[in-house]
């Protein structure tokens, strides 16, 4: 029987990692190309590093065979981890977008920024995060390439999430690694639901719904068939575009109609709940319950929301 973080083979040299984030199955993903040049995308946070080591271990991979590690942007559930495996991947290098170098290098604003957030939980939930050497960081600008051996990857900044984000075309693939650009797939496995969705992350502190926009509108443009989302799995491109901007567009209406400066976050979680179920019923499916599947998710979308309220425009 095959377990939940057992690689999951894609296609011939591509495959998926479960992160198990929080001890969760399907909540977060790393994909692994066994590609000349042996490539991972994503770390997890160094919680999912010994996870990472045995899943490549039982393809026939050491860390020290990688030769590049990425990160599609440095938030800690997709990049906390990438310290921990560059001391292991000393040959390897980690390709990050040219705003995100500077946190791998020296994670420490990054860190503390998380933690305005995570409070004293972020250990608990993150690990440790450690710095990446600077001459092992390997920066990679829009329109930019990556030749693995056998598989050229294209780099397409995508923010609406983070400025920090790129996106990565695998023609190969016909897929687009997308991190977080083009929404979380919540799947039934991680929700326990009878179905699943797409629904963008609003989570502290870039937030945007017109670059949200725009980097759907690039997607658009770049001829592929599949998305592979970081959370989690695969979606049909033009399912997750149309969802993810629809979606980012709905979501900034709500705060706007509702923010003032003195709102509770309780507010917001609550109206925040509520448009969800009204989403979901807009799609056919009724979930019971305080949706409380996705209460981590809940408030720090809320709390990305009441951030982006905030800011001049």
């Amino acid at each position: 029987m095959t377990k939940s973080t057992d690689p999951v083979q894609i296609d011939e040299k591509l495959w998926m990692i479960d992160l198990m984030e929080q001890g969760l199955p399907c909540r977060s993903a790393a994909y692994f190309l066994a590609e000349e040049k042996p490539t991972l995308i994503e770390t997890g946070s160094s919680k999912s590093h010994d996870i990472i080591v045995k899943a490549l271990h039982k393809l026939g991979y050491a860390p020290q065979d990688l030769a590049y590690v990425i990160v599609t942007h440095v938030h800690l559930d997709h990049a906390g981890g990438a310290g921990h495996m560059m001391q292991k991947a000393k040959n390897a290098q980690l390709v990050v977008h040219h705003r995100g170098a500077r946190h791998m290098i020296d994670p420490s604003r990054l860190w503390n920024g998380a933690k305005g957030v995570y409070g004293d939980k972020l250990g608990e939930l993150f690990g440790e995060m450690i710095a990446v050497p600077e001459h092992q960081v390997l920066v990679r600008n829009h329109g930019e390439t990556l030749d693995l051996g056998g598989r050229v990857l294209t780099f397409y900044d995508t923010p609406g999430h983070a400025k920090h984000h790129f996106s990565i075309h695998d023609p190969v693939a016909d897929a687009v690694y997308a991190g977080d650009a083009a929404g979380i797939r919540y799947r039934t496995c991680f929700t326990g639901w009878d179905f699943e969705w797409v629904m963008p992350s609003t989570s502290p502190v870039d937030f945007d719904p017109e670059a949200v926009h725009k980097t759907v509108e690039l997607l658009k443009s770049i001829p592929f068939q599949w998305i592979y989302h970081t959370h989690f799995g695969r979606s049909p491109k033009d399912e997750a575009l149309r969802d993810t901007d629809k979606s980012a567009q709905g979501l900034a209406a709500l705060i706007q109609s509702v923010y003032r400066p003195d709102i509770p976050l309780v507010e917001v979680t609550d109206a925040l709940r509520e448009w969800i179920r009204e989403d979901l019923k807009q799609r056919g499916h009724v979930v019971s319950g305080n949706l409380s599947e996705l209460d981590m998710d809940v408030v720090l979308d809320a709390l990305g929301l009441m951030h982006y309220a905030s800011m001049p425009r």
